[in-house]
């Protein structure tokens, strides 16, 4: 059978794999893994499967189309994300009119979690993959070819003549081992060219995407993650070959990011990959997704294996926020983790969230400057974002502060994040505002974070390089912010910025000082 596994085209840069999908400030890119793992697990299975990015292609509509007219699949599994869906809606119905005899089957989070809403906007759309989609679609490949009927494929949503039905829970891979590895099919079906198109404004360029986990055992409200309640691994022998395939077949590659939801989950399966790792004489440098709860042994030996750095949630340093979204985490803890990476030396890319519950105008000034006493090499200010099926979406709609339902307002006209929360006491322009305020504090009036970018960029080539990349992509965004915003709400904004400031720093070792903060 033949198969084509989309990445519609969307806007320039639009990151639909992203956990908040946008086109981001700093120009990140993220490649299509899940995607390009179901059509690894195609190909095993005997199929002739092209995997397509149309974003990175800037493909259009009719570009897609044209595509699947030449191709002519029997099969079409497209990817989705919740701002990009009306979207993905229209090219899902120009490939179908384009090749009429493919089953047009759609698959990501809100497949997942609206099925017969998606079903609803058009009847070109056969059928809705819910969940890990990888078994799903290879069984139904397999309906298809043999004729059988789709009800006995588990997840799975379509019509039938008395409405809609929905199978049971989708088939999760136990052996992640059995899947081909990404960098393989990448390279097969992307290119090195083409690889060389995506970003990742806090890794070194060019880079590239792995899993070696999927799922994740921690609950955080507001993640848009697909697998949350199941958490599988690849063994270190499968995980150390992988890195090992990198070196010899990718040598071109400055940086793997391992896109596990929380890297180092498994405390003694973090340090045997990184023996492991330390064994081969595998000397390849990679960075992860972590959490604060870390140790420092388990960062000491992540760092001789080849770690550069980790992106890591803080959110906010006020309990009451954390609480709300489950995040689990408190602020000792978060600086705690500051001061153990510190010592390893270790980099952190840290991500903060802006308009989260009880969050309030002092309670995001005191977000913006805890950032900037962390100080991580990168930060990422977010507004509250949120998607169907996590808590936080339920906890909006259940309130009234979804402000819109209409998905295609959930991003700006250029792709930015424009969350559709807003409440009575917090408006959804006020967030975006102190987001905006948030990056131009944090990577303009900032002396210690521009003195760290500059040794950076003088000592390390490829740091330099991504500065400079992710840098300009920013810079236009905080350029155009500094000429549009209020010049008097600004200096408010400086002048309790300097009450708020603590006196020393309390990620130096031999402080003890807090954020002065109200829990």
């Amino acid at each position: 059978m033949k198969i084509l596994a989309l990445n519609p085209p969307f806007l320039k840069g639009y990151s639909r794999q992203s956990r908040s999908p946008c086109v981001a400030k700093g120009g990140t890119i993220y490649y299509p893994y899940y995607l390009a793992y179901a059509a690894g697990v195609a190909e095993q299975a005997g199929h002739t499967v092209k995997l397509v990015d149309g974003v990175i292609e800037d493909w259009t509509h009719k570009d897609a189309a044209n595509f699947a007219k030449g191709f002519n699949p029997d099969l079409v599994v497209m990817d989705t994300s919740t701002p990009s869906i009306k979207n993905d809606i229209q090219v899902a119905i120009a490939v179908k009119q384009a090749a009429p005899n493919a089953h047009m089957n759609l698959v990501g989070t809100l497949p997942t979690n609206l099925p017969e809403w998606l079903l609803n906007q058009t009847e070109l759309i056969d059928s809705a993959a819910r969940g890990e989609y990888d078994l799903t679609t290879m069984a139904l490949a397999e309906a298809l070819e043999k004729g059988r009927p789709l009800d006995g494929i588990p997840g799975i949503s379509f019509r039938h003549a008395s409405g809609f039905a929905h199978t049971g829970p989708a088939k999760l891979v136990e052996d992640l081992d059995q899947l081909p590895f990404a960098a393989e099919i990448y390279m097969k079906h992307l290119g090195k060219e083409r690889i060389k198109k995506y970003f990742y404004a806090s890794i070194t360029w060019p880079e590239i995407q792995i899993l070696t986990a999927r799922g994740c055992p921690y609950n955080c409200s507001f993640c848009n993650i697909p697998m949350k309640k199941s958490y599988r691994t690849r063994s270190v022998k499968s995980v150390a070959d992988e890195f090992e395939y990198i070196q010899n077949e990718m040598p071109w590659l400055s940086e793997i990011m391992l896109e596990d939801d929380t890297f180092p989950v498994q405390k003694d399966r973090t340090v045997d990959i990184c023996k492991e790792l330390i064994s081969r004489k595998i000397d390849v440098t990679w960075s992860c997704n972590a959490r604060v709860n870390m140790d420092t042994e388990t960062m000491d030996w992540m760092k001789k294996a080849g770690c550069r750095l980790m992106c890591v949630g803080f959110e906010s340093p006020t309990q009451q926020s954390l609480n709300a979204v489950i995040k689990g985490t408190t602020q000792d803890m978060q600086m705690n983790f500051m001061e153990n990476v510190k010592k390893t030396g270790l980099l952190i890319n840290g991500c903060f969230i802006l308009g989260l519950p009880h969050d309030n105008q002092e309670s995001m000034m005191r977000t913006i400057q805890f950032a900037k006493i962390l100080n991580p090499n990168t930060a990422q200010f977010y507004p509250l974002m949120v998607y169907p099926g996590t808590g936080a979406y339920a906890w909006a709609k259940h309130n009234g502060f979804l402000e819109t339902e209409d998905f295609d307002k959930w991003l700006t006209d250029d792709g930015l994040h424009n969350t559709p929360v807003s409440r009575p006491d917090l408006s959804r322009e006020e967030v975006l505002k102190w987001c905006n305020r948030a990056r131009l504090e944090f990577y303009v009036k900032n002396p210690r974070y521009l003195a760290k970018v500059v040794q950076q960029a003088v000592t390390d080539p490829r740091e330099g390089v991504r500065i400079i990349k992710g840098g300009t992509t920013l810079g236009r965004h905080l350029f155009k912010y500094l000429f549009t915003s209020d010049a008097k709400v600004n200096m408010e904004l400086e002048k309790e910025a300097s009450k708020l400031a603590p006196p020393n720093d309390p990620t130096k070792p031999g402080t003890s000082n807090k954020l002065p903060i109200a829990n």
